[in-house]
């Protein structure tokens, strides 16, 4: 079997050395969403990974608060547009609940990372300028502007700016980053302002532009090791600029890179917050089970794109369950402590949860007939059917949805749909499977000439009211082929004799 990923990155780090810091890190611009979450869930897999081989390693998550607010984005309302160009800090929450707008976006995604066990040092980037963190890298900097600004237009191939410097001063009047200019520099920073505004501030009253910011939080920090988006990772890039600023800037090695695609929100594209193509991170995990959430990332290697269809995640817990009951590395790598799973596949808590109307006693009298109910069975379909009847309510498709009807009109019914399904029902024997059943369909189906579609949605009929439903030969079976029968002796007793 192919070694994993994640392993891989792990074995290539522990021949470096033996303890490591991987970086992550995520601007609180809007909602925090899976797309983000990708960065988070790859450093958590290389984690894992070093602890199991016996190395030392913590994860930073540098929160990006002090990044300015780029455009008033479409979920803000009109009076933000005053707020463009100021720290993400420093501006008003939106919904009046957090102290600023970043920690109303960072606050429940920190909340998600305890829920899905990614453990994280929190370094908030405004605290780190104001506490002087950024002090002695950005004094270096400021001296060798000249330098760095060579190094940038070589990589990337553009000129650089007479007026160009690497720090943005937080202007005292106006509060914004991006209206700024560097004047002059004599250990105090001489700046002027498009507000109209002139004055000095120290190497804490502002921040470094991304592409010294990144090389000089890795100095700071001590990162050996970061997954970064493909924007980053592409050439030119500022991962190819930050290495070189921190080879030949602060002299240090640059973290072990992981690039990372893109997931891609099916039908739309890529996520983005500042678009508000989002399914954001707190509000999934309360839906799909933090293990489902973590297996949607760890199992597909960092360079490869995922597609994410909220309303087809079915096929996805069938992966993770499969995977799960051979020992495959993605499963366990995104397993959560202290959950246990029972044999009972998540799509059939999908169906027995609708029928026993989601009361736990009632569900597990209906999985008893199929599977062994003991402690673990219990505690097992106790928590997954909770996220079962969320996910259903809120994702799945209208065709997974069902509600057994009380009374079923036979009008609806032709008479060969009626000769199918009293033949059909003479047939069935408890104890068939649902294989043996989903057969019989075929069998009888064809022995009266009518078509195997129109049998199963006769079928249909006769438990729904409706034309389609959950796989046949499985749902008679989960019912039970007794109350199958009933259920057509009761509609055939409507009849006239054929």
């Amino acid at each position: 079997m192919e070694e994993h990923w994640a392993d891989l990155v792990a074995d290539e780090l522990l021949k470096l050395r033996m303890d490591h810091r991987i970086a992550t890190g995520i601007t609180p611009s809007g909602p925090i969403h899976i797309g983000n979450l990708r960065e988070m869930l790859t450093a958590d897999a290389v984690r894992r990974a070093i602890v199991d081989k016996g190395g030392e390693v913590e994860i930073v998550y540098v929160a990006d608060t002090f990044d300015p607010l780029r455009r008033r984005y479409p979920f803000l309302p009109k009076e933000y547009e005053c707020y463009v160009g100021m720290p993400l800090s420093m501006i008003p929450d939106p919904e009046g609940c957090h102290d600023s707008y970043a920690e109303h976006f960072l606050q429940p995604f920190l909340e998600s990372l305890e829920i899905l066990e990614i453990p994280v040092v929190v370094k908030k980037a405004h605290e780190m300028y104001e506490k002087g963190e950024y002090e002695d890298v950005t004094r270096v900097a400021m001296q060798e502007r000249d330098r760095i600004a060579k190094i940038i237009s070589k990589v990337t191939g553009r000129r650089i700016e007479d007026d160009w410097s690497p720090f943005m001063p937080l202007c005292k009047g106006c509060k914004r980053l991006t209206t700024t200019k560097v004047k002059e520099f004599d250990g105090r920073v001489h700046y002027e302002c498009s507000c109209g505004h002139e004055g000095y501030v120290s190497l804490r009253g502002g921040k470094l532009v991304w592409r010294v910011d990144w090389p000089a939080r890795w100095k700071i920090l001590g990162i050996t090791c970061e997954p970064f988006g493909k924007d980053h990772a592409a050439a030119g890039g500022s991962y190819d600029t930050g290495k070189m600023i921190a080879r030949e800037i602060f002299g240090i090695e640059p973290p072990y890179p992981i690039p990372y695609e893109w997931i891609n929100l099916k039908g739309v594209g890529a996520m983005s917050s500042s678009k508000g193509v989002v399914v954001p991170v707190r509000e999934f995990i309360e839906i799909v089970p933090p293990e489902i959430v973590r297996y949607l990332t760890i199992r597909v290697k960092p360079k490869k794109h995922i597609d994410f269809d909220p309303a087809n995640l079915l096929e996805l817990f069938d992966d993770f369950e499969e995977s799960l009951k051979i020992g495959e590395r993605s499963s366990q790598l995104s397993m959560i402590s202290g959950v246990r799973y029972s044999d009972v596949p998540f799509r059939h808590l999908i169906v027995v949860g609708q029928i026993a109307k989601w009361d736990v006693e009632g569900v597990l009298k209906i999985i008893g007939r199929t599977y062994r109910v003991d402690e673990v069975t219990r505690r097992d379909v106790e928590r997954r059917l909770r996220y079962a009847k969320r996910w259903l309510d809120v994702f799945a498709s209208e065709k997974l949805k069902f509600e057994i009807s009380e009374e079923v009109d036979v009008r609806q019914f032709d008479e060969r749909e009626i000769e199918f399904l009293r033949k059909f029902a003479d047939e069935l024997v408890e104890g068939m499977s649902a294989e043996e059943i989903h057969n019989k369909v075929y069998e009888v189906s064809g022995s009266i000439g009518i078509k195997a579609s129109k049998a199963f949605q006769a079928i249909y009929k006769s438990i729904l009211g409706k034309s389609y439903g959950p796989r046949a030969g499985y749902f008679i079976r989960t019912l039970g082929v007794g109350w199958f029968k009933d259920r057509v002796e009761s509609l055939l007793k409507q009849t006239s004799p054929l």
